[in-house]
């Protein structure tokens, strides 16, 4: 049974400019223990997707239009505030895209831990206090007990990172959602905050969202993906799938784009093109003015995500009538 599911999402932002349709029609599930890639360009709406689910879209000028997400029973999108504070932060922890900004610049590491035990669990500053060292021992953190009263700008871009995922383990959530956690962090870093996250969750059990735009993160970290275009699903393979038997042309793009996948001294690929605005009524597939394997109808008709094989869904409409089935294979 899935810890969490979700059904037709749709976030929508209500701007001067017209309606930008950021989440359009999103389902998916996680499984307690399991990782889910979600993987995509910047505004193809992962982000999004996540916060919508834990209530921190800001209203206005976000709105979420439709659609349900049931965690353990407790459907997150209409449950009350009430009910959502006793979830969030507790039974679901978030670490946010950039830890440079996501910490308080003038309060204490020690009073930025232990404010969820505080929260949630109703025990004295004392014992949050040594949970939260432990929490920093956890997560590598040399001489914790003297560092926890560091302030954030004390510490490194990679430290800071680790401060982040501490605070978000710190009340041994079911569910983590990382938002891009190794975006601004050197090669080395980002390696070690990966080995982290695993033998965290394999030490608590629980289930992780991993949100990026790089498929090269994905490969050693997760069970399944979700590849998002234009704030919709756009293929749902299991992570081998997604390297060696792709069933969507976006995901080839960016597979291609994998800067280790490049000869030495060859010219690293780009998908040609920007994302669509999604203030505009988007008629056929997203993707067809920046596929390379586009034809006529791919503009006018309808794309939606459909089985092409065993637990690997894909809305390209060429892929489900069979036409390059054979070309996406040998790629």
């Amino acid at each position: 049974m899935p810890l969490l599911t979700v059904e037709n999402l749709r976030t929508f932002f209500h701007t001067r400019d017209g309606i930008i349709k950021a989440v359009d029609g999103v389902s998916f599930s996680i499984k307690k223990g399991e990782t889910l890639g979600i993987v995509g360009e910047s505004g193809s709406g992962k982000s999004v997707t996540c916060y919508s689910l834990l209530g921190l879209i800001p209203q206005p000028p976000g709105k979420i239009e439709s659609g349900k997400a049931f965690f353990d029973g407790t459907d997150l999108l209409n449950c009350t505030p009430k009910e959502l504070k006793k979830i969030r932060g507790k039974r679901i922890s978030m670490i946010f895209q950039d830890p440079m900004t996501s910490l308080n610049p003038f309060m204490r590491i020690s009073e930025q831990l232990i404010e969820p035990l505080l929260i949630h669990e109703k025990i004295s500053r004392k014992e949050a206090l040594l949970k939260a060292i432990s929490a920093l021992d956890e997560v590598g953190i040399q001489d914790a007990a003297k560092r926890v009263h560091f302030y954030p700008h004390e510490f490194s871009g990679g430290m800071r990172q680790r401060v982040m995922i501490a605070m978000a383990l710190i009340t041994r959530p079911e569910l983590l959602i990382a938002d891009e956690p190794t975006t601004a962090l050197d090669v080395t870093i980002q390696a070690q905050i990966l080995d982290l996250i695993k033998k965290l969750q394999k030490e608590q059990g629980m289930a992780v969202i991993f949100i990026t735009h790089d498929l090269g993160v994905v490969a050693g970290l997760c069970d399944r993906v979700q590849v998002m275009y234009a704030g919709r699903i756009v293929e749902s393979p299991n992570t081998r799938n997604i390297y060696y038997n792709t069933r969507h042309p976006y995901t080839e793009s960016l597979q291609k784009s994998i800067p280790s996948l490049q000869s030495k001294g060859e010219k690293l690929f780009t998908i040609p093109g920007l994302p669509p605005d999604l203030s505009k009524k988007i008629t056929g597939c997203p993707f067809a003015p920046r596929c390379p394997q586009v034809i006529e109808s791919c503009h006018k008709k309808e794309t939606n995500l459909q089985a092409v094989s065993e637990n690997h869904y894909s809305a390209c409409l060429r892929v489900q009538e069979g036409e390059i089935l054979a070309q996406t294979q040998s790629s």
